[in-house]
């Protein structure tokens, strides 16, 4: 029955594969409408062809390897369940202490490993896919570094999150979804409050601002936006990639405004106050807030659910997936897996108002900036940088763009100035 079901769910993972390969390469539509032929959304005004060429096939490739990694995810926390892994490791956990914390400690390490492991040779195949194309500029050391702290920072956290949900578990056999989801609400503040200031910088120096005038500028703009904000934050990323971003973050008086290193060399400085203004509108509007709000309420019914299908599937899958109980610590995979099945099921709509918070904000940037060129030349140095499709197929935009796509943001810029005109 194991080596059954193994081999359907391997058989299925690849089959899903070979799909998705067809449909990216040779049926999904990427082609600009004629409509916009000419316009500032068509590429060839602002890419030459070897340029648009490249864009179409790194885009291609990474919407593939985002499709693939996802149920990859899934096939490796059900193999792990069905070939007795995740048993065993909760075996060698308890033998090898007797304290709770410590199994959970124990188990974890060697889920964590196995699963960073397994992941690894698509993460890998995505960095070099990234230098191959002139995205990525880290050197291997640099990346393998950054795979490495990711593991940690995750383990960490995952340690604390899985010490507390197994001790719910335990606690109230029935209700502990409800228990999880309400101390959630308190961590997740807690996560958006030090990430500035503890996790991102482990990753990266950050430091303030070297072009004194500019930040005046962006403190104005802060200002005219009613943001407290004393200093802009510079990051290098260059050393990382060729990409471009600017961002706000964090919470209260942990909040920053960060621009990358990247986007200051090679946009100009009306472009960055455009980027500015449009990261200035999402706290504005309190697009962070809004943001948890709906996370806590899909975390609500997300909990609840996958603790009913947690408890029937190991109330007549037990053998099966090896696992006697839902408090035990061999059901990790399970939670992950259902957990990560709705959340990709949910990512449509979580994905649509993200879209509409982003045309929020750019409409909220040009309205404050009412400066049309500098924004349309910065949407379209941001798709040649980063050799992003500019009408990417109906697929990849549900799934995967949390932004409007640029061909619907450079449209709007347009459809913005004839409004304004009459």
């Amino acid at each position: 029955m194991v080596r059954k079901w193994a081999f359907r769910a391997v058989l299925g993972y690849l089959l899903l594969g070979l799909f998705l390969y067809v449909y990216l390469f040779f049926l999904a539509d990427s082609s600009l409408p004629e409509a916009y032929k000419g316009s500032s959304a068509d590429p060839a005004t602002f890419m030459n062809a070897r340029e648009i060429m490249l864009s179409e096939d790194f885009s291609k490739i990474k919407n593939l390897l985002f499709f693939l990694s996802t149920p990859y995810e899934w096939l490796f926390y059900f193999l792990i369940l069905i070939l007795g892994i995740s048993r065993g490791f909760e075996k060698w956990a308890r033998g090898t202490t007797k304290n709770r914390f410590l199994q959970t400690a124990v188990y974890l390490f060697w889920l964590s490993l196995a699963s960073f492991a397994a992941i690894f040779p698509l993460q890998f195949i995505s960095y070099k896919i990234s230098k191959t194309y002139n995205i990525s500029t880290q050197t291997f050391s640099m990346w393998m570094k950054d795979e490495l702290t990711d593991f940690w920072v995750n383990y960490l956290i995952m340690f604390i999150i899985v010490s507390v949900l197994y001790g719910l578990m335990k606690r109230f056999k029935n209700r502990w979804w409800l228990a999880a989801w309400v101390l959630s609400v308190p961590f997740t503040i807690f996560m958006m409050f030090i990430q500035p200031v503890v996790i991102d910088p482990l990753y990266n120096d950050f430091y303030p601002l070297k072009d004194k005038a500019l930040e005046q500028k962006i403190l104005t703009l802060a200002e005219k936006a009613q943001i407290p904000a004393d200093h802009v934050f510079e990051v290098n990323m260059s050393e990382k990639t060729n990409s471009l971003n600017a961002y706000v973050n964090g919470v209260g008086s942990n909040s920053r405004i960060v621009l990358w290193d990247t986007t200051l060399e090679k946009l100009t400085d009306k472009e960055i106050l455009f980027v500015m203004a449009h990261e200035m509108a999402h706290y504005v509007e309190k697009h962070i807030y809004i943001g948890i709000t709906i996370y806590l309420v899909l975390s609500f019914f997300g909990l609840f659910l996958a603790s009913k299908l947690m408890r029937g599937i190991v109330a007549n899958y037990k053998d099966e997936i090896k696992v006697s109980n839902v408090s035990n610590l061999s059901s990790l995979p399970l939670f992950l897996l259902i957990t990560s099945m709705l959340m990709f099921t949910v990512s449509p709509f979580s994905n649509w108002i993200s879209r509409y918070q982003e045309t929020r904000a750019d409409r909220y940037a040009i309205e404050m900036t009412e400066d049309k060129q500098a924004a349309i030349t910065s949407f379209q140095k941001l798709s040649k940088v980063g050799l992003s499709q500019v009408n990417p197929p109906v697929l990849v935009k549900i799934f995967r763009y949390g932004h409007p796509t640029m061909m619907e943001r450079l449209s709007m810029l347009e459809q913005y100035e004839r409004e304004k005109k009459e």
